[in-house]
């Protein structure tokens, strides 16, 4: 798989927000620890703009940003061989060559960047918010790797939204069982009560996930 099949199965940028959003709540219940946590978003993390993350603590990561203009997806693999370690410090031709002027910021953001300002990405993905679907570069991929530009490994949870496959991911991550209908209640941004965090973690109070659901921006129950 790479980003041209991935473009094809990412959800509208609202549900794919909402996932996000999903993914970082479960993460929070499952992990009280933000270090070994997986995936997490943030609803303010720049004026006018959120950002869902992923990284797997063995040197894999995405960002997503979601702004007014548009959203901004910026996946790395270390062991892919487009990385720009790989290419003398370079992304890889066409990767990022096509983003929009307006994702251009996103492009040389320093927190998705090396210390030498290059951009550390395998793979690259957007969307204005007058598109009506994913686009990505004109992208001659190595020949011969099963997954080339890492996307494989990036983005499953984005590409098969099932609670059965966060089910299967959080048992082998976390080592523990998941209960896949409350995975099924936070995918639908069900209002956290300490029965439906219990279901997942009985060590967490709805309480101290207080600043998580804050930082979220999860729906609270009124």
């Amino acid at each position: 798989m790479t980003v041209h099949d991935v473009a094809r199965r990412l959800p509208t940028p609202d549900d794919l927000r909402d996932l996000c959003r999903s993914l970082a709540m479960l993460d929070a219940i499952l992990s009280p620890d933000w270090e070994s946590r997986h995936y997490s978003f943030n609803a303010t993390w720049a004026e006018g703009e959120e950002m869902a993350s992923m990284r797997n603590g063995s040197g894999d990561e995405y960002s997503i940003v979601f702004s007014a203009a548009g959203i901004y997806i910026r996946g790395f693999c270390h062991e892919s061989p487009m990385s720009p370690y790989g290419h003398d410090g370079e992304p890889w031709p066409g990767l990022i060559d096509d983003v929009p002027d307006v994702f251009k910021p996103f492009v040389e953001e320093p927190a998705f960047s090396d210390e030498d300002g290059v951009p550390v990405v395998t793979a690259c993905l957007w969307r204005e918010a007058t598109d009506d679907q994913w686009r990505h570069g004109t992208i001659d991929f190595p020949l011969d790797h099963p997954d080339p530009d890492g996307a494989t490994g990036l983005f499953p949870l984005l590409i098969d939204r099932s609670p059965e496959a966060f089910q299967r991911f959080a048992e082998d991550y976390y080592e523990v069982c998941v209960d896949p209908e409350a995975v099924r209640d936070l995918y639908a941004l069900r209002p956290l009560d300490q029965e439906l965090v219990s279901s997942l973690n009985v060590e967490v109070t709805l309480a101290e996930l207080a600043q998580d659901i804050s930082e979220i921006g999860y729906p609270q129950a009124h």
